[in-house]
């Protein structure tokens, strides 16, 4: 009875002699290892034990029927097996020893472990590899990364980041932007070679080490290969793709002996060469680190800025071009710093870049453009208050309803707040930026492009954004009397935004004789120091008639 439910059992279950011959084999294992039965019964173990351990089995099985205490006996354990057809598979195998009248006898329950192997070999994988790309992942690449520095070799280290994939993402949608990732996946190991370890630390940002090589120039070359190699379209499924890179480069051990320092020196790099428009490279250099720690710095001082009332907002007029009448006001930040004294945006404003602190602020200047509009348009409303948005508030779900708040805190009609931001910004994210300005014209509010003709706007693009107010760049203003161009390119833009039935705003008017070509070409609002400089709220409330007529600025005479 035994026999028959040994015989039975799905384990693969064998007895053998001590001479190391197969006295019972049940089906469960003359199926597992290929056999039939008649194939087994009398032959040697070791048809089932790959040749280079055979040596130690036989040792064993000696040792074991010499009396010796077998120490593996009752435990299971992982070793490899040999199939009929030379395949070597692993199997989990739990050894029993005996000894009767018959002499000394071993027995095993054997088990397939393959997919369990394969399961952990999954496992592995997933948690060493990114699964997008079959790169390292941030993990794993950190940890090779750490294990070459400790041994004291020399590394270089490039982090890169894709110019142009968001584009890529908005406009193909994600499907093609994780093939396009994939297509950058080989890319690089084909580029740089076995040699290079190459991993993808998150979004579009992978990094590069170049093991035992602390070069400068051939980290250089390096990064010049792949900026070249990124000139070559991605074709995927019929799209030809434009794809760039920035790289930051760090070597070791002079921009850092750990891993994270380093990764930390070629990320200030790579800040760097984003900064210089992208699709370049750039060393890290001590400075930067310098100037990182300086923002931070600059940051924490103007959160307590916030906190302790140091912030104020200053107004420059806006006027009606053919009357000189104040229109609305611009509303601007100043920083009351206590030894610096009253500071210009340009002295604080660029350590927001990438804070939330940008939005704290942000919403600040809301409510304290919508309070200027309150007290400027009482007893009745005909002034708008234009404040610039920054970048981290446009992107922000919170933005239309901190702006309905403050409108309604301020007791404000929507029609005198008017938001600017820079078309730069908008269009970074084209598709998402179309929903959101809808959503501040549907609350009342006014738009406004400001410095238009500055970035890189198509004159075609501005119809699919719910504006009100075009704004025309300083720049374009400055020689509009000497440089043909400049006139022509702002007279256009005065046509087409009459046509679209926006305000046309153009900035930076020091001159009458500015003014005078600027009404000459039907531009109808200006702005600049002609008009009046940024001034404290009480200084601009003093610029608005509060009869009902209209307050004209005199003219300087300049």
């Amino acid at each position: 009875m035994a026999h028959d439910f040994a015989a039975a059992m799905n384990l693969a279950l064998i007895v053998v002699d001590s001479q190391g011959d197969i006295r019972f084999a049940n089906a469960a294992f003359c199926a597992m290892f290929g056999y039939e039965a008649e194939q087994v019964h009398g032959r040697q173990i070791t048809m089932i034990i790959p040749e280079r351990m055979r040596g130690a089995h036989t040792a064993g099985m000696a040792n074991a029927a010499a009396g010796a205490k077998p120490g593996l006996a009752g435990k299971p354990v992982e070793v490899s097996a040999l199939k009929s057809d030379g395949t070597e598979f692993p199997i989990e195998i739990t050894l029993s020893m005996w000894t009767s009248e018959d002499g000394f006898w071993a027995g095993a329950t054997i088990r397939d472990i393959s997919e369990r192997r394969e399961r952990d070999a999954r496992l592995m994988r997933l948690a060493s590899h990114d699964t997008l790309t079959g790169l390292h992942n941030r993990h794993e690449f950190m940890s090779v990364l750490a294990e070459k520095l400790s041994s004291g070799a020399a590394c270089t280290l490039l982090m890169m980041d894709l110019d142009g994939f968001k584009d890529v993402n908005d406009t193909h949608g994600h499907l093609v932007g994780d093939s396009l990732l994939q297509a950058v996946g080989v890319r690089l190991p084909y580029l740089l070679g076995e040699n290079a370890v190459i991993g993808r630390l998150g979004g579009d940002e992978f990094a590069v080490l170049l093991p035992d090589s602390g070069d400068p120039l051939f980290a250089q070359s390096e990064a010049a290969r792949i900026l070249e190699a990124f000139r070559k379209p991605f074709s995927l499924g019929g799209l030809e793709l434009e794809l760039g890179a920035s790289i930051g480069i760090a070597l070791s051990p002079s921009h850092g002996g750990e891993a994270e320092e380093l990764l930390a020196s070629a990320d200030f790099a790579l800040y760097r060469a984003k900064a210089a428009g992208g699709r370049a490279y750039r060393f890290f250099e001590t400075s930067m680190r310098n100037e990182s720690q300086a923002k931070r710095d600059m940051r924490d001082r103007l959160r307590r800025a916030l906190q302790n009332d140091e912030l104020e907002m200053f107004y420059q007029p806006q006027v009606d071009l053919a009357t000189r009448s104040v229109v609305g006001f611009e509303a601007l930040i100043r920083w009351n710093h206590p030894e610096l004294g009253v500071l210009l945006p340009g002295a604080f404003l660029p350590s927001l870049e990438q804070s939330s602190l940008a939005c704290d602020i942000g919403w600040w200047t809301i409510e304290e453009a919508c309070r200027m509009a309150a007290l400027v348009n009482r007893p009745d409303g005909r002034y708008r208050i234009a404040v610039n948005l920054f970048p981290q508030q446009f992107r922000s779900p919170h933005l239309c309803d901190r702006v309905g708040e403050a409108l309604e805190h301020h007791q404000v009609a929507p029609e005198w707040l008017e938001l600017e931001i820079t078309e730069q910004v908008a269009l970074n994210d084209a598709d998402a930026s179309v929903q959101a300005l809808k959503a501040i014209r549907d609350l009342g509010v006014c738009v406004a492009f400001d410095d238009f003709g500055t970035g890189f706007a198509s004159l075609s693009s501005l119809q699919r954004y719910p504006l009100t107010t075009l704004k025309i760049d300083r720049g374009f203003i400055r020689d509009i009397r000497t440089r043909p161009s400049d006139a022509a390119i702002t007279k256009a833009l005065v046509a087409m935004s009459r046509e679209m039935g926006l305000r046309t705003v153009a900035e930076g008017i020091e001159v009458i004789a500015q003014e005078s070509v600027l009404r000459e070409i039907g531009c109808q609002e200006g702005q600049g120091y002609l008009y009046g400089r940024p001034m404290r709220l009480m200084d601009a409330l003093a610029c608005v008639d509060r009869t009902g007529g209209a307050k004209k600025i005199p003219s300087t005479g300049r």
